[in-house]
């Protein structure tokens, strides 16, 4: 199939590009999950001429030359008018000048590992790393400010989040809500113990240091699980059983209670604030989150009016306007678990009333939409995340063997008791692992909150709360280092082999991959450009 189209193989219809032949069946899968460039479909990669009026266009005019060469303009492009409205802040040492140099290296880290069948956002982190620790390229990630680096993540943890309301599925999300909690809280509790209690025998920490620790550790990242589950969703991995709803509605859930409980600890430890309101906080966030989203969900279902002819373009800005109120508000008021929620809520619920006013075949243009906005926003956020590690953070070299031990033991732990809490289900076993191991990076949060206990210790004068909160750091940034890639990597390559792909029609797999998924295509050209396949997993 051309013009911006995949090829598609399925029951009944089949057409397939000669190259297809060629691939084996894990090439396939994960070419299906890697992000793809559509514009570049029908350039020709094995050397031949494309034609353009029937004359012979030159090679740097097409496929991935083309490709290259408009990125390259482009930023040079942004760069010029940076310069000529911030004069310093663009030139080597700046902010925006960091900014660009590291969007423009995470770009091409996330191409790079596209073309050897890994998650972009490996390269992505990755790119980001080496920015700020490298010597001789680090001024980029110091020159970075940490106030727009906090905000660019924040603005991109909005629109995933929200592009993951807008995919969530509300009958399977009502099928497995009480499932949703057990697998949200089972597993934290039982990582929170095991971290603890490693963490006061190889740590020596005290018990309330320990368990501080636990709750850093426990939290996963929904800037990595939320992109990854989406990608698998979008290829129809999972849905039959509702499993990437599951699992990102889980995430959310356990974000908010490991916050909570960080922040109950820290209360504890430096005795801040209420304890009785610090507890109450984390369902407070919860019930303000959910009834935020229920609210300006509803109120998005007629505003703007569905008569209005740019209606698509409206409904994205308020939809994003209110994503941005929920996370940017919610840590204004000091609830900031409430904004990830609200964000996740008002997608789900704004989509809801959206499906049901849309004509049968008619695009999803806010999914469209949102997809756009990820593809820009993706590499700053995981390049940021990249670039939040930093060597000169991990002080003390002899806790770092041991911090791993912790960081194994607890996700050892976490991986069996998240089977166990899925025990009794529909799930296979199969099923069960990959909900396991979709619970497994760290990123997010940690680069959060890692450096918090350090911060105020060092505003006091006790050495020894400094000596602590050096190692709840330093353990904290060795779990993004650690779980991010191997996380991601993973979900990737596990999703094809354990979960059952949903049948579909040829039309509807069309439809939806070249319609209502945009996000699937990437700035820079992949392998990935030339089929989406059914593989049919066997259990």
């Amino acid at each position: 199939m051309s013009n911006g189209q995949y090829y598609v193989e399925c029951q009944g219809n089949t057409s397939k590009s000669p190259d297809n032949e060629r691939k084996s069946i894990v090439h396939k899968i994960v070419n299906a999950l890697l992000p793809s460039s559509k514009s570049t479909q029908d350039a020709d990669r094995s050397g031949s001429l494309n034609t353009c009026s029937g004359e012979s266009v030159p090679l740097i005019f097409r496929g991935r030359c083309a490709q290259y060469a408009q990125f390259c303009v482009i930023c040079a492009s942004v760069w010029i008018v940076l310069f000529s409205v911030s004069g310093e802040q663009s030139l080597p040492g700046g902010n925006l000048f960091s900014l660009l140099v590291l969007f423009a290296g995470a770009v091409a880290g996330g191409h790079v590992f596209s073309l050897i069948h890994l998650p972009p956002l490996l390269g992505m982190l990755i790119v980001g790393g080496l920015l700020s620790n490298i010597p001789g390229v680090k001024v980029v990630g110091l020159g970075i400010d940490p106030k727009w680096s906090a905000s660019l993540r924040k603005i991109a943890l909005t629109v995933i989040l929200l592009r993951a309301g807008l995919g969530l599925d509300p009958v399977a999300l009502r099928k497995l809500s009480l499932t949703v909690f057990r697998v949200a809280l089972i597993p934290c509790l039982f990582e929170v113990a095991a971290n603890a209690v490693a963490a006061r025998i190889l740590l020596e920490m005290p018990w309330d240091w320990a368990f501080m620790l636990g709750f850093a550790l426990t939290a996963v990242s929904p800037a990595v699980v939320v992109p990854s589950l989406l990608t698998l969703s979008d290829a129809g991995y999972g849905l039959d059983k509702g499993i990437p709803t599951l699992v990102i509605a889980a995430a959310t859930i356990d974000d908010v209670f490991n916050i909570t409980g960080f922040g109950v600890l820290l209360g504890i430890v430096f005795s801040q604030g209420e304890l009785a309101l610090t507890i109450a906080k984390g369902p407070l966030e919860m019930l303000l989150g959910i009834v935020y989203g229920l609210v300006f969900g509803v109120f998005l279902w007629y505003f703007p009016s569905k008569d209005n002819d740019n209606v698509s373009f409206y409904r994205t800005v308020t939809l994003l306007g209110f994503g941005l109120v929920a996370v940017f508000g919610s840590s204004m008021i000091d609830l900031s678990g409430a904004g990830p929620l609200g964000c996740l809520t008002v997608g789900l619920v704004a989509a809801f009333g959206w499906r049901k006013q849309r004509q049968a075949g008619e695009k999803d243009q806010v999914a469209m939409a949102s997809g756009v906005l990820w593809m820009l926003f993706q590499p700053f956020l995981f390049g940021l995340i990249g670039a939040a590690v930093k060597s000169e953070q991990i002080h003390d070299v002899r806790s770092l063997g041991l911090g791993t031990a912790v960081i194994a033991v607890g996700q050892s732990v976490r991986i069996g008791a998240s089977v166990l809490s899925v025990l009794g289900t529909e799930f296979s076993t199969k099923e069960r692992l990959f909900i396991a191991m979709a619970r497994f990076p760290k990123a997010t949060v940690q680069a959060a909150i890692g450096g918090l206990a350090l911060d105020m210790a060092l505003a006091g004068d006790n050495p020894e709360f400094v000596r602590l909160g050096t190692t709840v750091l330093t353990t904290a940034v060795l779990s993004i280092i650690i779980t991010a890639p191997i996380g991601a990597l993973a979900i990737a390559l596990s999703g094809p082999r354990f979960l059952n792909k949903l049948d579909r029609k040829c039309t509807d797999l069309e439809n939806s991959e070249s319609t209502n998924h945009p996000e699937n295509a990437a700035m820079l050209p992949s392998d990935s450009e030339q089929i989406v396949v059914t593989i049919e997993t066997t259990h």
